[in-house]
């Protein structure tokens, strides 16, 4: 699993704050604060927003998308 992040951004603490709740394991990678500059994220997920989620071929691309399907995915297990 694959975290596209920026540290200060208020969206991605939620993710991490969840997936640290489920203690879920997930790489987090750190993207450019000019959402120009995320060809990275533009390429997985056809935008430059963050966060997103990639869960094996689930690519999600917003914090309420995420933290839904973290729940419905892995909410039993914690």
């Amino acid at each position: 699993m694959k975290l596209y992040n920026l540290e200060s951004c208020f969206y991605c603490k939620m993710v991490r704050d969840r997936l640290k709740v489920l203690e879920l394991e997930y790489e987090k990678i750190e993207v450019p604060s000019w959402q120009g500059n995320r060809h990275e994220v533009y390429e997985v997920s056809g935008q430059y927003l963050v966060p997103v989620l990639v869960d094996k071929d689930r690519v999600l691309d917003d914090e309420d998308k995420i933290l839904a399907y973290l729940e419905t995915t892995y909410g039993s297990q914690s």
